[in-house]
Order: C-alpha cells, then structure tokens, then sequence
C-alpha cells in the first residue's frame, strides 16, 4: 500500500512539473499510473502484466484536421484512464465479425507492459502494425499479452487511418496519399518519447506487421520521415514487390501493383471530389472535410492502398530495396503456406466458388498470353471423389478448381515474391526468413469443403490472443508449444536482431519453416515447394 502510495505522489509530483514547464526525463512508474509526455495514465494490473489501452498519441483528426497530418495531443490535467480501448478508425463491418465505426476520433496505442521481477534494464519495445487491407482493423483487436511476458518485451499496438480517411489524395492536400503512414510514425515518435516511462527501450525498437500492417513496415522501411524510429523489422505475408495477380483478392479486381503513383491516386481523388458534390477545385478540400463520415463511406474502399510519389513515401519501396535504399535495420521476413485459401474461401462462401472453366479465365486475366503455361504447371489434379459444399463445381479428377487456383495464386502472388524480398534485403542487412507451415491450423472462416492449410493470418493466433470479432480459433496442446516457440523467436529478433536460425544469403537463401510436431521446425526448401525457379523463369507480370 506504501509503495501504491509513493507511487502516485511521485507521478503527480511529475505532472505538476511538466504542467509548469519545469525540464526533466519521467522515470518509469512500475505501476498502473505512468507519466507519459502529455499526462498520466491510470492502466491495469494482471497477472504477470499491466496494460494501458486507449492512450492518445495523436490530437483527433477531425473537422479541419481530417486528411492533414497528425498534429500533437494537448496534455491534460489529471490521470486519464487507459483501461478499455480508444476508439477503432472509421471502417465498414468485416467478414470476421468486427463491427462498423464512423469514429475518426481514433489515433489511439495500447501498451503491455511485463512485471519482471528485476527490472534492471530497459526492455525492448515491439511495435504491432494490424492487417486489414488498409479498410479494416485495429490495434486493440490484438491482445499481446503473452508475446510481452514470455518474451519480456514490451509491446504497443496501434491505430492508424483507413480507407479514404487514411489514403485520400489531392493535389491540395499536403500529404496526400499517406496519411495512414504518417500516423504510424507519429506512434513511433510517440514511443521514442514515452518508451522509457514503462520500462523501454527507446533505443531498441521493433516494427512488426502482418498483410497491410506487413507492407506499412515496408513502406517505413522506404519513408525518409522513418529513419531512426525503428531499429528492427518483421514483415509478414505483405505484398511489398511484385504486382498482385487479377482475381487474388476478389473476383473481378484486375492485376494491381502494391505501390500506385500518386498521381493515379489524386485523379482519382477528383472524381471522387465531383461525385459527392465538391466539384469547385478551389474549395473541393474544405467542401469534403465538411461531409459528414457515413457521407464518405460509399467511397471509403476506393483508397485502399499505399501511394509513393508524396513527401512521406517519394519513391517506390520496391526500387529503393532492389538498389539497397531502405533503412538498414535487422529484417525478419516471411508467408503462411497457403496464404490465399484465406481470400478465395471469402469468395466461395459469398457463393462464387469456381469451376473449371472458370479457373481458366483466372489464368488468362492473370497471366495473359502465359496462362498455358501456368495451367500446365498447375493442372486442376486427381484426387479423392468430391465431398462436401464444393461437390457441384469440382472438377472429374475430385480436386475443386478453387483449392488449385489458390496454389497458384499463393505461389505467384505471395510466396515467390517473398522469397525475392528476401533475397534482395539479404545483399544489404541481416535478414531472416521464415514460412508458417501449419496445414492443420484451426480456421477463423467457416468450412468451404476444402482444407484452409497454413491460411493467411493464421499464424497471428500463435502470436497474440485476439480480442474483438468472431471467437477465435483455439489451439491445441502442439499449436500452443509453436506458439511458444515463434514467440521465442520474435521475441529474440527484437533482443539480438537475430531470432535464432541461419540468415538468408543471396546463394543460400534459407528458410525456416514453422510447424508442430517433431522435426516441424527446421529449413524448408521454399523455392522448391513453391515453384518459384518457374515464375522467376516465365515473365507472367
């Protein structure tokens, strides 16, 4: 009680101080009321843990900063409670049960914080970049607690802008293109400031992400305004390089590369502009930051990805890696096996499972004058008798066109490209490679008659406990000793810089795969596995 006490006349002793300008570094608290930059947080005590959730590291983007650049937060008086979430960035409901928010009052982090018994050093600090596709998601739907104490890290999870209220572009509008971007290193800044008050590390900083928080941590890894904010980096299953195949992500979406121009992206942006009645360009970024939010929804998936060419983000990502320009920081780098089950089971739930002649089509939007060559590499195979929903549309041999279409989507899309990465980011800086490989992971979608595998984001359930949507997949005993282990590891690359296998060289690029069991952890011939001495041989893009 005398040290809960102490505690508390200390943090309001350091308030008053920074109330009245008065120079000096806050000390970490250890314990549920910290002194941040801008005033205390009251968190939570757990077992093993304490958690601050909701804690602003932004002022709200609204009214006439809505698509400006974060600005700073004004302190405030008192201790501010940071014990349930800040709000989720404006987004449509999704598919994994999350709800809809109208809400760009969102600029919020959450931090988990270990209760080590001699806490006689900083420790490292993980910084968590959610996935989405950049029109979904939140940082406090990941829950860290376990990575934080097996792991004694310390680890922040973030929001950052979405869809048109994070992408936009205009040729009036500073920042155009990236104001998503711009939020997470206003989060880093934040953490470079606040990391020392629970506990951290400033100076040993991890920026780690899955799909769209993945390719974010390639985008910082390009962005001038990232530099020194991060001090290692883990991409997951992110397109970062190649142009994604038509029909990847949905039926219909033509071939796109993961880096559009800003220029597309504006012109766009003024037809939008003339679409919801701000038609004069003179005063087109006033009428539209006069809109209501629900009036920018119809839109809000039209600006769903990175744009380069602006001040954030002036060249494209890819380039800069292929000629050794991104920030030269520790990489730590993979896929799941099977990414796209994932996206084509959303699509054959939605009732468009394909057929056989459809699988042709794919190949020929996808690969053009190739597509025979792809289909004979991947041919739709023999297999058992269909069964189950997919029996109408799989083909004579048994294996439904869907599941084919999907290893060929994975391995073109995903995989191959991956491995490049990777490749290139091991001429430069100590890169890691890995591929999450558990075939029995359990599924976060409903059955679709063929197996999900190693499905994209599936190994963030081995990583984090999820918090908010559909109920999670549990893992079983051998699922829960891998989740162990790939925290092991995570959590080593943000001590050392090294999670604990050989690092890729560009003549021996090693893999280690992920997966239960005995001998389930270990290299993996990826190239092999995935086809990839064929689409680095066959210009299908």
């Amino acid at each position: 009680m005398s040290r809960r006490v102490g505690v508390l006349a200390l943090a309001a002793a350091a308030l008053g101080a920074v109330l009245l300008g008065v120079p000096g570094e806050a000390e970490p608290t250890g314990g549920t009321v910290v002194l941040t930059d801008k005033g205390a947080v009251r968190g939570s005590d757990r077992a093993g843990y304490r958690e601050f959730l909701g804690v602003p590291f932004a002022a709200p983007p609204v009214g006439h900063l809505r698509w400006r650049s974060p600005v700073p937060r004004a302190p405030w008086a008192g201790i501010r409670d940071a014990t349930t979430p800040g709000s989720w960035c404006a987004q449509h409901a999704s598919s994994t049960g999350t709800p809809p928010s109208l809400d760009e009052d969102c600029l919020y982090l959450n931090v988990t914080v270990p209760d080590s018994a001699k806490p006689t050093r900083p420790k490292p600090v993980m910084v968590w970049l959610h996935g989405g596709g950049f029109i979904e998601g939140s940082g406090s739907e990941y829950d860290p607690r376990r990575m934080a104490v097996q792991g004694d890290v310390v680890v922040v999870t973030v929001n950052y802008r979405l869809g048109v209220f994070g992408n936009f572009g205009h040729p009036d509008l500073p920042g155009s293109g990236a104001f998503g971007l711009e939020d997470q290193q206003a989060a880093l800044r934040w953490v470079r400031r606040n990391a020392n008050a629970f506990g951290g590390d400033a100076g040993n900083v991890t920026l780690f992400g899955q799909s769209a928080g993945g390719q974010s941590v390639c985008a910082q890894l390009a962005a001038p305004g990232a530099a020194g904010l991060f001090h290692r980096a883990a991409v997951q299953s992110a397109f970062c390089t190649k142009d994604i195949p038509a029909n990847l992500i949905a039926p219909g979406l033509p071939s796109v590369p993961p880096w559009e121009k800003l220029a597309a992206v504006t012109d766009r942006a003024r037809r939008t502009a003339v679409e919801l009645g701000c038609a004069d360009p003179a005063d087109a970024p006033a009428c539209l930051r006069r809109l209501p939010a629900e009036r920018l929804m119809p839109v809000f998936t039209r600006f769903a990805g990175l744009s380069y060419g602006g001040r954030t983000l002036p060249e494209n990502p890819y380039e800069m890696l292929k000629t050794g320009r991104t920030h030269q920081v520790p990489v730590l780098s993979g896929a799941t096996r099977d990414e796209v089950t994932y996206m084509q089971a959303l699509n054959d739930l939605a009732g468009r499972p394909l057929t056989a002649e459809r699988y042709r089509e794919y190949l020929r939007a996808a690969f053009g004058t190739h597509a025979d060559a792809v289909a004979a590499r991947y041919p739709l195979r023999d297999g058992e008798p269909p069964s189950r929903t997919w029996a109408t549309v799989a083909t004579d041999d048994g294996e439904p066109p869907s599941r084919t279409w999907v290893t060929v989507a994975t391995d073109s899309g995903l995989a191959c490209p991956t491995f490049d990465r990777n490749r290139l980011s091991a001429r430069h800086v100590p890169t890691y490679a890995f591929e999450f490989a558990d075939r029995t992971a359990p599924p976060s979608l409903p059955d679709v008659g063929y197996p999900y595998d190693a499905y994209h984001s599936a190994e963030t359930f081995y990583l984090f406990d999820i918090r908010t949507g559909n109920a999670p997949p549990a893992l079983n005993a051998e699922q829960r000793r891998l989740g162990d282990a790939m925290i092991a590891s995570w959590t080593a690359f943000a001590h050392t810089g090294d999670p604990g296998w050989p690092r890729v060289h560009p003549d021996k690029p090693y893999t280690q795969s992920l997966a239960p069991g005995p001998g389930g952890i270990g290299p993996v011939d990826f190239a092999t596995s995935h086809q990839c001495g064929f689409w680095s041989s066959t210009p299908v893009f």
